[in-house]
C-alpha cells in the first residue's frame, strides 16, 4: 500500500465535500469523515472552500507554571486507563498517535500521515521523521507495531483499546491475528484487516492509547518515565497533587512543528469532589485552570470573571442495571420486563433537570445520538410510571428494592438521585447509596445498579463497541446479544455514514427494546481558565492536551 501524502485525496471525499455542500451531510461528519481516512484538516476544510481554524495556543509565552484543579487518581498501565485524568497527568511524557478535535477532525501527532483503501480494510500508518524517546534512542515503527499488538492483547486485565481494536484480534488467541500488523520500515506501519473498519484511526485518539516504550513497567513508570513527550514527572501522590517539569534534556519533536508546549511546570490539585471546593480555589487564586465546571458553577465561575469555554458533546451519564449482577441469589436485572420497567419509569427531561441544570438536551436512553454521523431517528420508549409498575409487578418484582449506587459528586449524584425519585415515584421500591470516589472507582462495572458518566466518541459504532459488545472490559450492564454483535460488526465494516445508519437504526432498537440503560441526556462541557491562559479550551472528548496551555504573550 502507498503511504499517504499530506494532502492526499481519498476517492470519497470530493463526493462527501459535494454532500456538504448540497446540504446532505454536515460539517462536522464531513470533516471527521474525511480525516479519518488520511486527508489533513486543512486539505479538508479547503475542499469547502474554507480555511483551518488557527491554534489559540500559538499566542502563548514561553514559561510559567501553570495549576489545574483535577483528581489525581492511581496511575497504571495505559491500556487499562478508564478516567482521563489519569492520561492528564501521564501525557506529559507519554504521547498519542492521533489528536481529535473539537470540529471533528483528526490530525497526526507522532504520525505524520496515514491512508486507507477505499473499503478501510488496510491502513498505511506513516510515522513523524526525527522523533525520538526521552533517552535519545529513535521512534520507530516497530515501537508502533508492538503498541498495536499490545493493545490487541485480550489477556491483559482491563484493557479496554482491545475493544477498539476488536477487527484485529483473533477470536481463537485473543492476541493480534499473525500478519495483521506489519512494519514495511523505519517509518511505516500497514495493517491489513479480515473485514472492513472505519473505526480504528478514532481509537488511536482516545485517551487510553498511549504510546509506551519497549521496556514500559506500570509499577516503575515514574522512576523511568521513559516517552517521546516533552515533560517529565515531578512528584505524585494520589488523592492529593502531581507535578510536572519541562524536560529540558529531551529535544521533542513538538517544538519545531509548532505545537507548542509552552508551560514549564504543571500542578495538579486534588481538591475532591465538592465543586465547590473547586470554585473556592479558583476564587482564592490557589487553581489557574478548572478541569471542568458543573453543574450551577458554571454560573459561579463566570461571575469571577474567569474565561469559560464550552462546547456540546456525546458525554452523558448511564444509569445501568448490570445483567449478570446476583443480589440475594437472584440476578434481578437479567429480566427484560423488569429492565423496561425501569426505563418506562424514568423522563430523560427530568435527570436534565434536576441532574445537570438543563446544559444539555435530552437522550433516549440508546447511547447514540445526533452528534454522531451514523445516528438514527429511532423514537425513545414511552413514558409511562403506571404501565412500568405494572411490568414490575407482572415480573414478580414489585417487592423487590433496587439499590441504585453513585459517587458522591455533583451532577452525577444529582442525576442518579433524581432517577431514585422518579423511580419512587412511580411505585418502586428504591434504596440511594453514595459512595466515595475512591470506592466507586475500584468497582464501577461490577455494582449491580448504578451511574457512570461517559465520554464523547466521534462514532457511534466506537460507543456501542466499548459498552455493549458482549465480554468487552467496559461492558458494566452485562449485556450480551450475538444479534447485536454481529449487527455493530456489520456496521462498522460500512464507510459511508448514511448506509450504516440503516443498521445503525437496529442497533438502536434492540438498546431501547432490551432496557439495556438508563442514558437520560447529552451534556454540554465546560473549562473555565484564569483569565490571561490560553489554550485551555474544553476538549469535546476530554482528551489531554497539555501541550496547548500557555499564558498569553
Amino acid at each position: 500500500m502507498t503511504p499517504a501524502r499530506p494532502d492526499a485525496l481519498h476517492p470519497a471525499a470530493l463526493m462527501y465535500a459535494a454532500e456538504v455542500k448540497d446540504g446532505q451531510l454536515n460539517r462536522r461528519e464531513f470533516l471527521t469523515r474525511v480525516t479519518s481516512l488520511g486527508l489533513t484538516a486543512s486539505a479538508a476544510y479547503g475542499l469547502l472552500g474554507l480555511n483551518a481554524p488557527a491554534r489559540a495556543a500559538g499566542h502563548a509565552q514561553q514559561g510559567g507554571t501553570l495549576r489545574m484543579q483535577i483528581a489525581v487518581r492511581a496511575l497504571k498501565d495505559p491500556r487499562a486507563f478508564d478516567w482521563p485524568q489519569i492520561a492528564y497527568y501521564t501525557s506529559g511524557w507519554l504521547e498519542y498517535l492521533v489528536e481529535y478535535n473539537n470540529d471533528g477532525t483528526f490530525a497526526p501527532l507522532l504520525l505524520e500521515s496515514w491512508s486507507a483503501n477505499d473499503n478501510a480494510t488496510e491502513y498505511a500508518l506513516n510515522l513523524r521523521k526525527g522523533v525520538t524517546w526521552n533517552d535519545g534512542t529513535p521512534f520507530t515503527a516497530a515501537d508502533v507495531a508492538r503498541n498495536i499488538t499490545g493493545w490487541c492483547d485480550k489477556s491483559v486485565k482491563g484493557n479496554s483499546m482491545a475493544g477498539r481494536f476488536a477487527t484485529l484480534i483473533d477470536p481463537d488467541t485473543d492476541k493480534a491475528i499473525d500478519g495483521a500488523i506489519t512494519v514495511a520500515d523505519d517509518h511505516t506501519v500497514l495493517l491489513k484487516l479480515p473485514v472492513p473498519d472505519i473505526t480504528l484511526i478514532a481509537g488511536m485518539a482516545d485517551y487510553p492509547a498511549q504510546i509506551v516504550p519497549m521496556d514500559f513497567d506500570p509499577e516503575n513508570m515514574l522512576a523511568n518515565p521513559k516517552g517521546t513527550g516533552p515533560y517529565v514527572p515531578d512528584t505524585y501522590e494520589v488523592g492529593v497533587r502531581g507535578s510536572l517539569n519541562r524536560n529540558e534534556g529531551h529535544a521533542w519533536w513538538g517544538y519545531a512543528a509548532g505545537k507548542g508546549a509552552h508551560i514549564d511546570r504543571f500542578e495538579f490539585i486534588d481538591y475532591g469532589t465538592d465543586p465547590a471546593d473547586w470554585a473556592a480555589a479558583a476564587a482564592n487564586d490557589a487553581v489557574d485552570v478548572i478541569y471542568e465546571t458543573v453543574g450551577d458553577f458554571v454560573d459561579t465561575l463566570d461571575v469571577l470573571g474567569w474565561q469559560k469555554s464550552e462546547v456540546a458533546s456525546g458525554s452523558t451519564i448511564v444509569i445501568r442495571p448490570n445483567q449478570l449482577a446476583e443480589v440475594d441469589g437472584m440476578r434481578p436485572y437479567a429480566d427484560v420486563r423488569v429492565r423496561l420497567a425501569i426505563a418506562m419509569a424514568v423522563d430523560p427531561a427530568v435527570c436534565l433537570e434536576l441532574g445537570y441544570a438543563n446544559r444539555g438536551i435530552p437522550a433516549r436512553n440508546q447511547h447514540v445520538g445526533p452528534m454522531h454521523p451514523e445516528w438514527a431517528d429511532v423514537p425513545a420508549i414511552q413514558i409511562d410510571p403506571e404501565a412500568a409498575l405494572a411490568l414490575l409487578t407482572a415480573a414478580g418484582m414489585a417487592s423487590f428494592e433496587m439499590e441504585i449506587i453513585s459517587v458522591d459528586d455533583d451532577w452525577r449524584r444529582n442525576t442518579t438521585d433524581a432517577v431514585a425519585a422518579l423511580l419512587l415515584d412511580a411505585g418502586f421500591k428504591v434504596k440511594r447509596t453514595i459512595v466515595p470516589a475512591s470506592t466507586y472507582r475500584e468497582n464501577w462495572t461490577t455494582y449491580p445498579f448504578s451511574s457512570t458518566d461517559w465520554n464523547h466518541r466521534p462514532l457511534g459504532t466506537q460507543v456501542l463497541a466499548l459498552a455493549y459488545r458482549s465480554g468487552e472490559a467496559w461492558n458494566e450492564a452485562g449485556f450480551a446479544n450475538p444479534e447485536f454483535d454481529a449487527l455493530l460488526a456489520k456496521a462498522n465494516a460500512i464507510a459511508d455514514a448514511d448506509a450504516r445508519r440503516v443498521v445503525m437504526a437496529r442497533l438502536q432498537s434492540i438498546m431501547r427494546d432490551e432496557g439495556v440503560i438508563l442514558q437520560p441526556y447529552w451534556r454540554s462541557l465546560y473549562r473555565h481558565v484564569k483569565p490571561g491562559v490560553v489554550g485551555g479550551e474544553m476538549n469535546i472528548a476530554y482528551l489531554p492536551r497539555l501541550y496547548d496551555f500557555g499564558f498569553a504573550a
